[in-house]
């Protein structure tokens, strides 16, 4: 079974996702354990703070450093812990894979401008961000990435080849496209090929699209 401890000062952000779809069906499964902790609980003030001024000056708050390691002590996990941060590295499909291989994962939210440096030098195993843009805070990114990382557990998904068949799921090459029912639709026909029966002729034709797109999207491994 996989542990996953979320901290955020927004629990109730994980109530509705966590309940629903794959994320639960593999909880019903004890495939997973979900664990989503209050970041307030672990303030000594009256008023809960998480945040302070910044040292040095400079516009926004900054989450403290207490808050995070007195969480992540009484939680008594194991790596990987994870910050989302928009300075991490790139979340890729061989991350959600090695940590769904594991049995802890810890994922640290921010908010506010910025989570003290510390945080990411002293307790976070690793930093991680789910791409080139800014979120309000970090829950957002670690329901991504706890959703590419439950869905390969077993039971979360009804059919388990539909998950080695995604994107990225063995390289950095995409998919190739889907079709359904009509074959034809205002004028747009399926491929005659996926039509044909010919099951040689349909891997091809998706393994040469699947690299077509690859190539004209621009994705790969950046090392």
């Amino acid at each position: 079974m996989l542990r996953i401890s979320v901290v955020t000062i927004f629990p109730e952000y994980f109530a509705g996702p966590l309940a629903i779809s794959i994320l639960a069906r593999a909880r019903q499964a004890g495939s997973v354990e979900y664990r989503v902790v209050d970041l307030r609980d672990f303030t000594h003030d009256r008023h809960r703070t998480v945040d302070d001024y910044p040292y040095g000056g400079g516009a926004g708050m900054v989450m403290k450093p207490e808050p995070f390691f007195e969480a992540v002590d009484a939680l008594g996990v194991a790596p990987p812990i994870v910050l989302l941060s928009a300075r991490g590295r790139p979340f890729r499909q061989d991350d959600a894979a090695r940590f769904a291989a594991g049995s802890e994962l810890t994922l640290l939210c921010g908010h506010y401008k910025d989570v003290d440096q510390r945080v990411a030098d002293h307790l976070a195993t690793e930093e991680l961000s789910i791409g080139d843009f800014v979120l309000t805070g970090g829950e957002a990114a670690a329901l991504a990435v706890l959703d590419a990382t439950v869905r390969l557990l077993p039971g979360a998904m009804s059919d388990a080849e539909s998950a080695r068949t995604d994107s990225f799921f063995e390289s950095a090459v995409l998919s190739a496209p889907s079709y359904t029912r009509p074959p034809d639709y205002r004028g747009h026909a399926v491929p005659e090929v996926l039509m044909s029966g010919d099951h040689r002729r349909i891997a091809e034709w998706r393994r040469t699209e699947a690299e077509r797109l690859s190539r004209a999207r621009g994705t790969g491994r950046q090392e």
